[in-house]
């Protein structure tokens, strides 16, 4: 009844107040105001909009359906949880496929997905994103031998074309260093962004030269320069060989100094310990298991259909400082776009057409599988 009168009350002040002129106006707000105690700007606007009623908001409806952020959820799954920015770039890649992959994928969703912002995107993921979890974990010892004749590298490379790379190693050692155990060996390009693993057995000089020099016959580019921390497997005399032999550019980091080395330390994250974890893997049944991902399915999913984001330039606005990026692009697609393309590029262009991502996330989840099965079995039979 409070609600019925209030309505009656107001229409027929919206009709004194449309007929008044300006000075009664005025009179009229007052009265108004007087008795229901509003605000004189809130009572101008209810005054004026014939249709609206006290407490009644118009709300905007769903503009993306469940069965959209439902598709949305299965890509995102599949691509191994990336952020908004690269999922938003990896979405006109991945949705071909989802068409046959993913269950109610019609033409419908796919124009509500075009439409979906980067933003939107992770408001409709916050719940999911919350169950996920993440660490961080390192183990190197510094090198002492050589740092005189390896230069230091203070400032980023500042290039236009691929080829400048940054190497790290990453210890599966588990909780216990002892022992030999093997490493995962990554090297990433500084301009487009491609990314190249291997495991070794140990981190001895010679298993990481050969290691590096498998990845360099691998790499769709040449190699021109690597940029490495201070540890003894890579500050000694058989890398320093290695790089003059084949006219190779080697500096370092700062000791103690990660940020020399960012684009690397991110890889490790993404390429290693997201898919390995911090388990121990110690045997050559796991060392062969783990290449052949990284040869194979691990390697053309990283690099022909996960976008991932440059930083353009840093500008100092007083205290802080902002990074603005570029956008999201496939370490392919990066690398077709510049002027140095080589033929292997184009090669892995029309290969990615026939790959389906689907089968490749499935197929990289199975061998992950197979593999903490191995280890599993290998650790309860020790």
């Amino acid at each position: 009844m409070a609600g019925e009168r209030l309505e009656q009350a107001l229409a027929r002040y919206r009709k004194r107040y449309g007929r008044a002129g300006r000075g009664e106006r005025s009179l009229v707000l007052d009265e108004f105001c007087g008795l229901t105690g509003y605000h004189r700007k809130y009572a101008i606007g209810l005054l004026n909009r014939m249709d609206e009623v006290p407490g009644s908001r118009r709300r905007r409806g769903p503009t993306y359906s469940p069965q959209a952020v439902r598709v949305l959820e299965a890509i995102w799954k599949a691509a191994d949880y990336p952020w908004s920015e690269r999922l938003k770039a990896l979405l006109p890649l991945w949705l071909p496929w989802a068409r046959r992959q993913v269950r109610g994928c019609t033409p419908e969703v796919e124009a509500q997905l075009a439409r979906m912002s980067a933003r939107q995107m992770d408001r409709r993921l916050a719940d999911r994103k919350r169950k996920l979890k993440r660490r961080i974990y390192g183990r190197t010892k510094p090198g002492s031998l050589l740092k005189h004749h390896i230069p230091i590298k203070t400032d980023n490379w500042d290039v236009s074309e691929p080829g400048y790379c940054e190497i790290d190693l990453v210890s599966h050692s588990g909780p216990c260093a002892s022992g030999e155990f093997i490493h995962s060996l990554n090297v990433t390009d500084i301009h487009t962004g491609w990314c190249e693993t291997r495991a070794i057995m140990g981190k001895g000089e010679r298993g990481v030269v050969e290691a590096l020099d498998e990845i360099r016959r691998a790499l769709p580019f040449p190699l021109r320069a690597i940029d490495s921390d201070n540890g003894s497997e890579f500050i000694n005399h058989h890398l320093v060989r290695y790089c003059k032999k084949h006219r190779i550019q080697f500096t370092r980091g700062r000791p103690y100094n990660k940020d020399d080395n960012a684009h690397i330390e991110q890889k490790n994250w993404t390429h290693v310990r997201r898919l390995f974890g911090w388990e121990r893997y110690d045997t050559r049944d796991q060392l062969d298991a783990m290449n052949a991902l990284y040869r194979g399915d691990l390697r053309r999913m990283m690099n022909l259909f996960q976008p991932c984001v440059k930083l353009i330039r840093k500008e100092r606005i007083g205290s802080r400082l902002r990074r603005l990026y570029g956008p999201a692009q496939t370490p392919l697609d990066r690398l077709c776009q510049s002027p140095c393309a080589t033929p292997a590029a184009t090669r892995l262009l029309e290969q990615r057409k026939g790959i389906d991502p689907f089968a490749l996330s499935s197929a990289i989840e199975e061998q992950l599988r197979q593999i903490e099965n191995k280890r599993r079995t290998q650790k309860s039979a020790a």
